[in-house]
Formats: C-alpha cells, sequence, structure tokens
C-alpha cells in the first residue's frame, strides 16, 4: 500500500490506496520520500477544492456525532450516588431515591454543573421547578445561568392569585399551580424536576406556561425512567435526562 501526501493549501488530508501508484509527469519522486502531487491544472484544483469542502462537511458531521455518542465521564459517578429502593411506595416500585446524590457533594455539584453548562449563555429567564423535587435542582441552576426561579406547585400551596393547569393521574386528576405575574410573555424557559415517569406533571407544566405566551426550551430531569414513555407526553418539547434508568 502506498501513501499519498496531497501537496495542497486546499488540501491536508492522508490518502491510503490499496492499488500501486503508477508514475505520472504529475507526481514529483525525488529521495525516496512519499511522492507529492503537483497541481497543474486549473481543472485539478477544482476537484480538490470539491473533495477537500466534502470532506470537512463529514469531518464536522462525524465530531458532532462523537460529541453526542461520548458520556461525560461525571455521569457514572452522579448515577451510581442515586439509591434504589424496591416495592416503595407500594409494591412493584422501584422507587428512585435521589436523597442519597444530595448527600455525595461531589455528585450534587457535578449534576448542578451540568444543567448550567448546557443551558448557560442560552437566553433563559426563566427556570419553573416543578414540586417538589424540582425546587431541589431549579435554584441553584437558575442563580447559575442569571434566571429567575418559578415554583410550580401543588393546589392551594401558593398565597397569592394563581394560574393552574389539570393533568390526569392513574386514578383521578391533580392540578398544578403557578403565581399570576410570575412570567412574562416572550420569556424563554426551561422546566426542571427530579423525574419523567409517565410525563404527565411535565407536559401540565408546559400547558401552563404556554398558555402566558413562554416559550419553553426544554425539560430537564436528572433520572428517565424510558419503559414509562413520559416523554411522548410532551409533545414536541425536547427532553434533557442525565440517567436513564433500565
Amino acid at each position: 500500500m502506498q501513501t499519498i501526501i496531497i501537496s495542497s493549501p486546499l488540501v491536508s488530508h492522508r490518502l491510503s490506496l490499496a492499488l500501486p501508484v503508477p508514475r505520472s509527469p504529475l507526481i514529483n519522486y525525488h529521495h525516496g520520500a512519499p511522492p507529492s502531487i503537483r497541481l497543474s491544472s486549473h481543472r485539478f484544483t477544482n476537484s480538490l477544492r470539491l473533495f477537500s469542502s466534502a470532506a470537512a462537511a463529514a469531518a464536522s458531521r462525524d465530531s458532532e456525532m462523537a460529541t453526542e455518542d461520548v458520556q461525560d465521564p461525571r455521569i457514572a459517578k452522579i448515577a451510581a450516588s442515586i439509591r434504589v429502593i424496591p416495592d416503595f411506595p407500594k409494591p412493584g416500585i422501584m422507587f428512585q431515591d435521589i436523597t442519597t446524590l444530595l448527600l455525595d457533594t461531589e455528585a450534587f455539584k457535578d449534576t448542578i454543573a451540568l444543567f448550567v453548562d448546557r443551558y448557560k449563555g442560552k437566553d433563559i429567564s426563566v427556570v419553573a421547578g416543578v414540586e417538589a423535587r424540582g425546587f431541589i435542582f431549579g435554584p441553584p441552576i437558575a442563580l447559575a445561568i442569571g434566571a429567575k426561579f418559578v415554583p410550580m406547585r401543588k393546589p392551594k400551596k401558593l398565597p397569592g392569585k394563581v394560574i393552574s393547569e389539570e393533568y390526569s393521574l392513574e386514578y383521578g386528576t391533580d392540578k398544578i399551580e403557578m403565581h399570576v405575574g410570575a412570567v412574562e410573555p416572550g420569556e424563554r424557559a426551561i422546566i426542571i424536576d427530579d423525574l419523567i415517569a409517565t410525563g404527565g406533571t411535565l407536559a401540565a407544566a408546559i400547558r401552563l406556561l404556554e398558555r402566558v405566551g413562554v416559550k419553553i426550551v426544554e425539560c430537564a430531569c436528572v433520572i428517565e425512567l424510558p419503559e414509562l414513555k413520559g416523554k411522548e407526553k410532551l409533545g414536541e418539547t425536547p427532553l434533557f435526562v442525565l440517567v436513564s434508568s433500565a
């Protein structure tokens, strides 16, 4: 196998050829060094330019895919810090207990940092936290990215005038509420909770904020239970999670 180094300001790629390369007046052979191609025609230069552009585009796409595929090493520590308690609060449920994550100062700090890294500089002015564990993660994220924190609470928990949104439970319905005037039309928001299961609460939070003209950038959770397909209830709103529970 012979390697050709293309000596051109347009191309910096090394090409490996499986077949022998015939001698050509376009190629300089000297001192046993790898042959270099002399760009002796405008037509050949244009071909190299097209090759370079296509290669650069492919490299860019590959880089983006690699970035998405490579998991941040901090996530493994976060996942390991979450305790799973079987049959709580009732038989058959594997409860994802984040209190052990909160006891691990490094894991807790990394959890907040990962969200902050994602949302800082994205022109987000509202971090809406879903009761109750969204109140744990939401405020430090809001402070770090320079946004206000808006609590989204269960009925009759907020003292002022509220706006509410109903959602379905396995047996019956519930509501989520926020104070009137807490957000303004045109603001950009993220919605934070510790976990997404069936997705009903997050979907209600999305509807509530959109009713008053807020743009939902994304929902963000520490944990997802993908087998419950909660993401499907969020419609076109993106979902970002750190840990997907098996």
